[in-house]
């Protein structure tokens, strides 16, 4: 079983930059891969970006790619999602995932096995 819970979500204006963050409870962090999604009102959940359970692989949608990063800290079971030069088609509810798939990359909400509460994100023009 992995708890995961999110912050570091908030306001911002466009071209701003939030840096959100997942702790995961349990002592099997390095075993999942770990991944960001997020939902907009009235959209489905949709990717965002994933790192591997090694951390080193890395694969981002293509709306995010060269302005957010994501990484993890094995010391802090933390994983993070960087997000830079934020647009306000990035305003959505922002959900940590975890998932032990057979593939990589996971971009598919089904792959994932655990889930956090979720943190906003509003990026105002």
């Amino acid at each position: 079983q992995v708890q995961l819970v999110e912050s570091g979500g908030g306001s911002v204006q466009a071209g701003g930059s939030l840096r959100l963050s997942c702790a995961a409870s349990g002592r099997t962090f390095s075993s999942y891969d770990m991944g960001w999604f997020r939902q907009a009102p009235g959209k489905e959940r949709e990717f965002v970006a994933t790192i591997s359970r090694s951390g080193g692989s890395t694969y981002y949608a293509d709306s995010v790619k060269g302005r957010f990063t994501i990484h993890r800290d094995y010391a802090k079971n933390t994983v993070y999602l960087q997000m830079n030069s934020l647009e306000p088609e990035d305003t959505a509810v922002y959900y940590c995932a975890a998932g032990l798939g057979k593939r990589w990359p996971q971009y598919g909400t089904w792959e994932y096995d655990y889930w956090g509460q979720g943190t906003q994100v509003t990026v105002s023009s």
